[in-house]
């Protein structure tokens, strides 16, 4: 698990095939301490596991299935991208609960500076826009963001300075891809909701749509 709380950038150093995947070379900007080999750590959002550390260089094995469902298989030699090494017990939970399994690519439609703030409007990935609420929390290439607005087709989120400093979204334009992981709370939630008991016929439970509007969970 991760907190979408960004540790520093990393820059790809190698990429190649192996297996139908590809295998990439990574060098942090940061120390990583306490290296431990097999330890996950979050790629632009994509939990990987990182193999052969030497000081900040390590390598990650991407599966098909994550080049298919992410933007790393664009990436080139040389191409930034965030890290987040995982969530220990005993970290604040800074940002929210991110597990590093992307659901979908999205597209930055605009970018339009507020004073110091930038503000970024991305697409709603077809499927997911029933999981995007405004003021909820959306993980983008791996940072924790709060939705300011949001519709069946966009949303939008407010990106402080300091977030333009450390994280790739500093060099963001119209027209690039990022990769984006939903509240996945809502989607527990749904999958309960439509349950059904072993006769086939839905089960029976207290937690409904009229019950979770009335607290606040649905609009």
């Amino acid at each position: 698990m991760f907190t979408g709380l960004v540790l520093g950038k990393g820059k790809l150093v190698e990429k190649r095939p192996s297996g139908g995947g590809m295998v990439f070379g990574l060098e942090a900007d940061f120390d990583l301490t306490d290296p431990e080999e097999g330890e996950s750590i979050a790629v632009n959002g994509v939990c990987l596991t990182a193999m052969r550390i030497q000081g900040r260089r390590f390598l990650v094995d991407v599966s098909p299935e994550t080049l298919s469902r992410t933007n790393l298989g664009n990436l080139a030699a040389g191409s930034v991208v965030n890290l987040e090494r995982a969530l220990r017990l005993a970290d604040r939970l800074g940002g929210h609960l991110v597990s590093g399994h992307v659901d979908a690519v999205a597209s930055v439609i605009e970018r339009k500076p507020e004073g110091d703030f930038v503000r970024f409007t991305f697409t709603v990935p077809a499927g997911f826009g029933r999981y995007i609420i405004e003021k909820g929390s959306i993980c983008i290439d791996g940072i924790s963001l709060t939705v300011n607005h949001c519709d069946d087709k966009t949303f939008s989120v407010a990106i402080i300075p300091h977030t333009l400093t450390v994280t790739t979204l500093g060099g963001r334009k119209q027209g690039d891809t990022v990769n984006i992981e939903v509240d996945l709370i809502g989607k527990y939630v749904e999958k309960l909701l439509a349950a059904k008991g072993a006769d086939g016929a839905a089960a029976q439970s207290g937690i409904n749509p009229a019950f979770l509007a009335e607290h606040g969970f649905l609009r």
